[in-house]
């Protein structure tokens, strides 16, 4: 390196003409930079010549700080002080902050960029602002900036339309998103993607399975990254047989055990209560994470196997794997599931040791657990002391041990709090009824049976769904 940095400085004349040699030599060297102190060395080099004046090797510029994580000044200094900027220049520096921590310092540029300067944005532009827009959860300005795609005549861009698809799943907007990509004439594998991407993130697998089918009459070869859609769906539905398929393409094509897909499938085994198999995979696991733990312990906590769970949180501390909210939701519920009220209670108090802060799940949980023990004075007791307001779920499990363990003076505090809080919900009421039928209290019972009457509030009858019919086309299986 240094020996062509001699060769550069014997052979540049500053006079003459731009030698395309040059810039190529600059360019290899600005892009192969192994640090920032190089890179500032070649930055000097090029404020001394003409070359700076070079669009292309100064933009490259811009990005090789970036790359050395120098957004901030030097990529926002060297791209405002260049002698000339064009599209290709202004891309790099509105995707850099895109992908940032600073998203809306994109946006900014970008209207800078349209506002201060004759350069038009392309189809390359506007997918890096969707993208800051998503990043920085602007749901008006993204709705803005696809009426202005649409007025440049970018909508049938697929670089765009992928990228607006993309940002109304995110957005939640999922109808505006179907609607969108069936008016596209040509989709690639990226608008699939996210479409399926979609629907799972949603919950909606059965329109997610028939889109996966369109896809595949459509001849869009499937990859990894879908299947992680198509594993989250079938855990979502408890799709097994599904599920097998899906993992049974990713062996067939050897695409191994790598962290995402090994996560996701392990994630459909436990969701579909077939923890045996979660193991297997978890265990043929290249490399695994906090994820990977967490699943399982998780898995084996809410199927109230407390001694599986207990130990594989003790061999995740042990390879220095540090615990975060799930893992601990999944030790709480484990206790909960075994009735270990205590060990509850010191778990619940180890979660600050490792920088997690409880969250509302997290006293659900605890809660449940007294409440299963019989311990429910204890459990309002606990409730009342909650740094934010218990919702339905954390009273609900309260009230459900006041059935179990007859407790109708904490029944009936509890049950008036949750009528108030949803008094159309009919469970209350019944739970209520039947914690008075259950100590002999007839009347109280009837009475409650009678403003469900007058409230017109009657019980939902229950239902279960099966699995009877695969859904999944035959190019999974291939």
């Amino acid at each position: 390196m240094k020996t062509l940095f001699k060769k550069l400085y014997s052979t540049l004349d500053c006079s003459s003409p731009i030698n395309a040699n040059l810039i190529s030599y600059y360019f290899s060297l600005v892009n192969s930079s192994p640090n920032c102190k190089h890179l500032r060395h070649l930055h000097a080099r090029l404020l001394r010549t003409s070359l700076y004046d070079n669009v292309v090797i100064s933009s490259r510029l811009v990005l090789a700080y970036s790359q050395q994580n120098h957004l901030v000044p030097y990529s926002l200094s060297v791209f405002f002080h260049m002698p000339q900027r064009n599209i290709y220049s202004w891309n790099i520096i509105i995707g850099e902050f895109s992908r940032s921590n600073s998203p809306l310092k994109a946006i900014d540029l970008f209207l800078h960029m349209w506002q201060s300067s004759d350069v038009r944005p392309d189809d390359f532009t506007f997918p890096l602002v969707l993208r800051a827009c998503v990043s920085s959860g602007l749901v008006k300005l993204a709705l803005s900036f696809h009426g202005l795609c649409l007025k440049l005549g970018f909508e049938r861009s697929l670089f765009v339309a992928s990228a607006m698809v993309f940002m109304y799943v995110n957005f939640g907007k999922i109808f505006d998103a179907r609607v969108l990509f069936d008016g596209m004439p040509k989709r690639d594998a990226v608008m699939w993607t996210a479409m399926l991407d979609g629907y799972a993130k949603h919950e909606e697998p059965t329109l997610g399975l028939a889109l996966y089918r369109e896809m595949i009459d459509a001849g869009v070869s499937p990859d990894w990254v879908v299947m992680l859609s198509l594993l989250l769906m079938c855990g979502l539905s408890g799709w097994l047989k599904h599920g097998k398929s899906v993992h049974g393409w990713c062996v067939r094509r050897s695409l191994g055990m790598e962290l995402n897909l090994g996560n996701a499938i392990v994630d459909m085994y436990l969701k579909c209560a077939v923890l045996t198999y979660a193991h297997r995979v978890f265990n043929t696991m290249n490399q695994r994470d906090v994820i990977s733990w967490s699943s399982l312990i998780l898995g084996h906590g809410l199927s109230g196997d407390v001694r599986t769970a207990f130990e594989l949180f003790q061999n995740m501390i042990a390879e220095g794997v540090k615990p975060n909210e799930v893992t601990f939701l999944g030790i709480l519920s484990a206790c909960s599931h075994g009735g270990l009220a205590e060990k509850a209670s010191l778990c619940f108090e180890m979660i600050g040791d490792y920088g997690v802060t409880p969250e509302l799940k997290h006293y659900a949980s605890m809660v449940d657990c007294l409440a299963r023990a019989g311990l429910l004075e204890q459990a309002e007791e606990f409730v009342n002391g909650m740094p934010m307001e218990p919702d339905a779920a954390i009273l609900g499990a309260i009230l459900a041990g006041c059935r179990v363990h007859n407790n109708v003076e904490v029944g009936e505090r509890i049950a008036k709090k949750l009528i108030g809080l949803e008094p159309e919900k009919c469970g209350y009421y019944v739970l209520l009824s039947n914690i008075y039928a259950a100590t002999g209290k007839f009347d109280e019972a009837e009475k409650v049976r009678q403003v469900m009457r007058g409230k017109n509030v009657s019980k939902v009858p229950g239902c279960s769904s099966i699995e009877s019919e695969c859904w999944l086309s035959s190019s999974a299986k291939q």
